[in-house]
């Protein structure tokens, strides 16, 4: 055999062991999933922050339904109680008190082993992470009673006592007050028993016995006494009132009516309601029933106030001030759908736990902005999905896409923006492949508005008032965790979502009947 036919036969019969191998490797590792290694950091742009090699991205492009992504997310920012069980609670109107460094966010727990949303507690040093206390501070009398439903109210601190006012909602049509000012007290903030016999009832004047909740208190140590407002109604119409207690509790005298409701709606109910001082003005704080917080300013204490405003759409709602030598915040609740696949409505009670800063202007009106911790946390920058950071869409009458962005379990962007016509736009969320389908975050200048639409603009969920001039230029920020996210203009204008079903998809920039650039564009994850 010569060389030649000798050096193929070997070749020949090292490609058929090598094969063979191979095969027999394969049959061992069929059932194994290799581990992809770890992406290498994207080339850095010329100039600015470099972008981030990031290893905790997660796929769910296995999770088909907006109800899968909403199981698989875990929330941290916007707190949502852990799942009990099959059940999944979430948080209601919540009550924030501050001491030593630390904020406790007691909140009505809707759902899970909560009986009738009795009251449970979340701690946090900084708004991004929280503490779950699994047994409810104060529960609602499971035998039934005057606080067969424990409703919303305030912690306070008088000399070494903790006093927990909430309000106390009958069982049944059986008492003669459906609700009562109720107490419990504590040597802790995180511990009460409630004081039988205590209470107060609605005054006469009022002339019914049904809606008299929500007290917010405030200790006055100079004088001994607690000031406390109550939000109530008289004449059909939404009033809020005030109290003055002894510091001993022995004495509680009505001082009157401090509000009634200035809007064109006639609400019946002015949750939550809550008063602050910020510099040289006095605000008024409350939630009307099913609608918006709102706000009302004024130059001395308890009034009198002027004429309310709104903060934010109907998805923040229930929000209370609470503060401390860095800020003052408005803790409340981002509302949910009944259904994460309906594109129709989001409109259920309670959700997850939201908080924005509050930000006072030179004229004394009030903004909502992002709080800096949890602006902070978003430290790792990511690629866009286009090539610069900047870019100019013109669009006439139909919409115009463009991928910008993707929508991580957890993001923040960051930019801004001018635009020339009178046409909308904003950010838009791709739901299910369709566009007429999207999910929308929406400027729109004609109706001087930011939105969220669902359906391609054509199923409006939630406003807000935005004043919008053409050829200005404004920030952004956007923050979404899970299916919840605030979406904040400059100080012009704050706007809570939920969208679901969008993880894992590109966030698309969307234009009609105007020309938009959009500059300084940033997305970070952390």
């Amino acid at each position: 055999m010569n060389k030649k036919r000798l050096a193929l036969l070997l070749a020949l019969l090292l490609a058929c062991a090598m094969l063979l191998a191979g095969c027999q490797n394969n049959g061992n590792t069929q059932n194994t999933v290799t581990e992809a290694p770890a992406a290498a950091a994207p080339i850095a742009p010329e100039s600015g922050e470099p972008f981030a090699a990031v290893e905790n991205d997660k796929d769910f492009s296995a999770l088909r339904t907006p109800g899968s992504q909403e199981e698989a997310y875990e929330y941290r920012t916007f707190f949502r109680p852990a799942i009990d069980g099959i059940n999944q609670p979430y948080v209601g109107d919540t009550m924030p008190y501050y001491e030593d460094g630390t904020w406790y966010i007691y909140y009505l727990k809707e759902g899970g082993d909560s009986y009738n949303h009795s009251i449970y507690l979340a701690t946090t040093k900084d708004f991004v992470t929280y503490t779950e206390y699994d047994n409810p501070i104060l529960e609602s009398s499971r035998s039934g009673g005057q606080d067969g439903w424990a409703g919303t109210g305030s912690v306070v601190k008088v000399k070494d006592t903790y006093y927990f006012f909430y309000t106390g909602h009958a069982s049944s049509d059986i008492y003669e007050y459906m609700e009562k000012i109720m107490v419990a007290k504590g040597t802790a903030p995180d511990q009460f028993e409630k004081v039988e016999g205590w209470e107060i009832t609605p005054p006469a004047e009022l002339g019914q016995k049904r809606d008299f909740r929500d007290p917010q208190a405030y200790y006055d140590a100079e004088n001994d006494v607690i000031h406390m407002t109550v939000t109530a109604a008289q004449d059909g119409k939404a009033r809020i009132l005030k109290y003055t207690l002894s510091g001993d509790l022995q004495k509680a005298d009505y001082d009157g009516i401090i509000f009634t409701n200035t809007a064109k709606e006639n609400f019946w109910n002015l949750e939550c309601s809550d008063t602050f001082r910020i510099g040289d003005r006095y605000y008024l704080t409350y939630s009307a029933q099913d609608d918006t917080l709102w706000y009302a300013m004024s130059d001395t204490p308890y009034g009198p106030y002027g004429e309310a405003k709104r903060l934010d759409g109907k998805l923040f709602y229930a929000a209370k001030h609470v503060e401390n030598q860095d800020g003052s915040y408005m803790v409340g609740w981002a509302r949910r759908s009944e259904s994460p696949s309906s594109t129709s409505e989001v409109s259920g009670w309670a959700g997850n736990l939201a908080v924005q800063q509050l930000a006072q202007k030179e004229n004394g009106e009030l903004a909502l902005i992002p709080v800096k911790a949890v602006e902070a946390q978003f430290d790792k920058r990511r690629e866009l999905l286009i090539e610069q950071d900047q870019i100019e869409i013109r669009a006439g009458s139909r919409y115009s896409y463009t991928d910008a962005f993707t929508a991580y379990e957890s993001f923040m962007l960051k930019g801004k923006v001018t635009y020339t016509g009178k046409g909308s736009f904003g950010l838009a969320f791709d739901y299910n492949g369709q566009d007429e389908k999207t999910k929308i975050i929406c400027l729109n200048p004609k109706e001087q508005k930011l939105q969220l639409t669902f359906n391609e603009g054509g199923t409006l969920i939630t406003e807000t008032a935005a004043a919008l001039e053409a050829g200005k230029e404004y920030s952004f920020t956007y923050i979404q965790e899970g299916s919840a996210g605030i979406f904040w203009l400059g100080d012009e204008a704050s706007l809570t979502v939920r969208l679901y079903g969008v993880s894992g998809k590109p966030i698309r920039l969307f234009t009609e009947s105007n020309t938009v650039t959009w500059t300084d564009l940033r997305e970070y994850t952390r």
